[in-house]
């Protein structure tokens, strides 16, 4: 095989013809020219078009290395009159359009920033991390071209997940029939679910079935307005979140009552530990919070403790915990539990469960929807925590459009591959 078919096949130069190699600057340039019927394309659309000048003359393009040795790909940047875009610089059959890099350049990027850390990805390729967020975004580009991630969808899960101080939101859409990501958009307001619903479009948002989500009021009203057929499934975790928030009100209100409570020292300005009931009572929380098949012996002693000194507080711990048993059941058990259950809130004087049972009642449809069908959120904080993660890695990218090219890119499909693999 001669030298120059060796060339076009290890560096991805299909329909192009070699015309030069040579060693510059400790780097491999090799001197390129698109074949005939991939010259005078436009970049953006490849529609042949005529040519306009001649841009701004040679230009290169970063290629993968060979060996320890930096591979450049050189050739001539023409540009095309475009009847969409107007003047356009002429599609290359190696790169993508307004890449420095060819192809499989940034496909091996995309793969190594999914399955790598950071630095290691950075100090393999040779390339700053910034850049790396550059191509992660023309990647996903390229994929979502080809592939349709919101056909087909009939039961999903909406939520929100932080991804930088300051309020920063991520609206996340997972497919709960194959767990991958769909759709993320920075932002956690109508506007942005609706942007959602905007690309589903009526026809594929009329075949939704099922939507899980948490009860917040913004998810809630886009989805009843523009997805009135499908069933709103509350998410049993946050329902029992909210019983949780409830039963540390009222631990709070026990440790308040309690002896011993912090002081402070004016003249000192310092405060002085908690002693007696109230240092044990505010050690006390994760014993209250936690499921009792969890507990070690020693939160088992100090629930026991509680017992004895503060009935109303286990009380609310068992409220907590019989809410928490509702949602194991299924069916007309379930929802006879709950009915059981907000009886018992209203009676119980506890001003923050009798809220709370005020609160489920304003929102039991999505409720008994959720013990009718089984659907929770799960799926959603799954790949919230993986977002979580990933997050982590994607530190230093400007802006939130890098970090959901890798989340979809890592947690949706298809998933980028390697050079030359399947």
């Amino acid at each position: 095989m001669r030298t120059k078919s060796v060339l076009a096949q290890a560096f991805g130069l299909e329909r192009t013809a070699i015309e030069d190699v040579e060693e510059r600057d400790g780097a491999i340039v090799i001197s390129v020219r698109p074949r005939a019927k991939a010259r005078g394309r436009c970049g953006r659309c490849q529609r042949r078009c005529r040519g306009y000048d001649q841009g701004r003359g040679r230009r290169q393009w970063r290629a993968l290395d060979m060996g320890v040795s930096k591979v450049v790909i050189e050739a001539d940047a023409p540009r095309v009159n475009c009847p969409e875009h107007g003047p356009t610089v002429a599609a290359v059959p190696w790169a993508r359009h307004n890449a420095g890099h060819t192809r499989q350049f940034d496909e091996q990027v995309a793969w190594l920033a999914v399955h790598m850390s950071k630095s290691a990805a950075m100090v393999l390729m040779s390339v700053a991390w910034r850049t790396i967020g550059s191509i992660l975004d023309r990647v996903l580009a390229e994929i979502d071209q080809g592939v349709d991630r919101l056909e087909g969808l009939r039961r999903i899960g909406i939520d929100e997940i932080s991804y930088k101080r300051g309020h920063r939101y991520l609206t996340v859409v997972v497919d709960h029939d194959t767990g991958r990501l769909v759709w993320a958009a920075p932002g956690r307001d109508k506007a942005t679910l609706a942007m959602f619903f905007d690309q589903l479009g009526p026809k594929r948002t009329a075949q939704l079935t099922y939507v899980s989500a948490d009860m917040a009021d913004w998810i809630r009203s886009v989805v009843i307005e523009r997805a009135p057929q499908a069933v709103l499934c509350a998410d049993p975790f946050h329902v029992v979140q909210w019983a949780m928030e409830a039963l540390d009100v009222e631990r709070r209100r026990a440790w308040n009552q309690a002896s011993g409570r912090v002081k402070v020292q004016r003249a000192a300005g310092k405060n002085k530990g908690a002693t007696g009931p109230a240092r044990q009572m505010k050690r006390s929380r994760w014993s209250l919070l936690k499921n009792p098949e969890n507990l070690t012996d020693h939160q088992r002693e100090q629930l026991a403790w509680i017992v004895k000194t503060d009935p109303r507080l286990y009380r609310a711990y068992l409220l907590k915990e019989g809410l928490r048993h509702v949602f194991k059941l299924r069916g007309d058990a379930a929802k006879q539990a709950l009915d059981e259950w907000l009886a018992w809130a209203q009676r119980s004087r506890i001003e923050a469960f009798v809220h709370l049972g005020r609160r489920i009642r304003r929102r039991r449809t999505e409720i008994e929807a959720t013990l009718d069908h089984g659907l929770s959120n799960g799926l959603v904080e799954s790949a919230n925590t993986k977002i979580r993660v990933i997050t982590r890695v994607a530190f230093g990218f400007h802006g939130p459009q890098p970090l959901i090219a890798l989340a979809m890119l890592a947690l949706g499909h298809p998933r980028p591959t390697l050079p030359g693999r399947a």
